[in-house]
C-alpha cells in the first residue's frame, strides 16, 4: 500500500506502579473488560506462551465493533506488539506497541501504532482523532488502575454459583437468552429494553430492585454463543457500589442433565464503599455485600432457567 496512506501516533503516561505490574494488566487482555471502559469481552483464540490471537468486541460511540487482534508478548522487554484488522469504517487497518519503562517506582507506558485509512485526508483525520481519544483514554484508564496497584487484589471479586437443572440445555439457554422476556418471568426486574443490532449482540437496559428494595438502572452489552452455551455480559453502567463488572451465563451438559452457572467479575468502587455503606465500612464487608446482592440475583435468573427447562419437559 502506497506510504502516504499510513499514519502514526506515539502517547504516553507516567503511571504509579511497578513496571512489571504495568505490563502484567497490559499483557493479560482477557482481563481487559473488567479494566477498560470500551473493552466488553475478548476471547483468546489460541496463544503459544509468545504469539496470539484475540477476538475483541468493544464499544465504539453507538456501535459495538469485534476484531480479531494478534500480538507478540516478549515479558522481558515489557513490550506487547499487536496488528489488527478494524472493522469500522473508514479505518482498515492498525498495528502498534505497548511499552514499559521503570522509572524508579513510577513507571513511563508508551503506546505507539500505525493505522491506513481512506485515501482522502478527511478521512484520515476522522481516524486519527478516533484512535488517538481511545488510546489516551485507555492510558488514563491505566493511569487510574495503577494508583490503586497495591489495593487492586483486595479491589477485584470474582465468584460463581451453579444449579443443577433436569431439562434440555437448549431451554435453558432459551430463557437466559430471551433477556427482553424477563420483566415478567422475574420478580426483581421492573423494566428492560433490548437492542439486538447484530445476531448475538444484544444492548440491555434494565431496572432492577435490590434486597433493600430501591430500584438500580443498569445498562449492559451482552456477547452470546449459542454454540457453545455461553452468554458474557459487561455493565457499562453499574449500580454504585461497582467501578466495573463483567459475568458470565454458561449452560453446560452432561448425560444426567445441566449445571447451568452464573459467573462474576466486579471491581469494587473505592470511593462508593464510604457513599453508599458510610466511611468506615471496610473493603471485605463491601465485597461480601456485593456477593449476596449479585450472586442473589444471579440465583434467581438460575433457577427461574431451570423452571422453564423442567416445565416444558411432558412425561409421556
Amino acid at each position: 500500500m502506497p506510504d502516504g496512506r499510513v499514519h502514526r501516533a506515539v502517547h504516553e503516561v507516567t503511571a504509579p506502579a511497578p513496571a512489571d505490574v504495568l505490563y502484567g494488566l497490559i499483557a493479560d487482555a482477557t482481563r481487559w473488560p473488567l479494566f477498560f471502559r470500551s473493552c466488553v469481552h475478548v476471547e483468546q483464540l489460541d496463544f503459544d506462551g509468545t504469539r496470539e490471537r484475540l477476538r475483541m468486541w468493544a464499544v465504539a460511540g453507538d456501535r459495538i465493533t469485534s476484531c480479531v487482534s494478534r500480538r507478540r508478548l516478549d515479558a522481558a522487554r515489557r513490550r506487547v506488539e499487536f496488528d489488527q484488522d478494524l472493522p469500522v469504517a473508514p479505518a482498515r487497518s492498525m498495528r502498534g506497541a505497548w511499552t514499559v519503562e521503570p522509572l524508579g517506582s513510577r513507571s513511563r507506558v508508551t503506546l505507539e501504532y500505525a493505522f491506513t485509512a481512506g485515501d482522502t485526508p478527511g478521512e484520515a483525520a476522522e481516524v486519527e482523532e478516533r484512535a488517538g481519544a481511545g488510546c489516551r483514554a485507555r492510558l488514563d484508564e491505566l493511569a487510574q488502575l495503577a494508583e490503586r496497584w497495591e489495593h487492586l487484589d483486595e479491589l477485584v471479586l470474582s465468584f460463581e454459583d451453579t444449579v443443577r437443572v433436569k431439562g434440555p440445555s437448549e431451554l435453558v439457554f432459551d430463557f437466559l437468552y430471551r433477556v427482553g422476556d424477563w420483566p415478567g418471568e422475574l420478580p426483581h426486574v421492573r423494566a428492560l429494553e433490548v437492542v439486538e443490532s447484530a445476531p448475538g449482540v444484544q444492548v440491555v437496559s434494565m431496572s432492577s430492585a435490590g434486597a433493600d428494595g430501591r430500584v438500580h438502572r443498569t445498562e449492559s452489552v451482552r456477547i452470546c454463543f449459542p454454540g457453545a452455551g455461553r452468554i458474557l455480559y459487561k455493565q457499562t453502567r453499574t449500580s454504585p457500589m461497582l467501578a466495573a463488572y463483567t459475568g458470565e451465563w454458561s449452560v453446560e451438559p452432561d448425560e444426567s442433565g445441566v449445571n447451568v452457572t452464573a459467573r462474576h467479575r466486579v471491581i469494587l468502587g473505592a470511593k462508593s464503599i464510604g457513599r453508599v455503606r458510610g466511611d468506615d465500612t471496610a473493603t471485605a464487608a463491601a465485597g461480601k455485600q456485593v456477593r449476596e446482592m449479585l450472586g442473589g440475583a444471579g440465583l434467581l435468573v438460575l433457577r427461574r432457567a431451570a423452571r422453564h427447562a423442567a416445565g416444558s419437559v411432558r412425561v409421556l
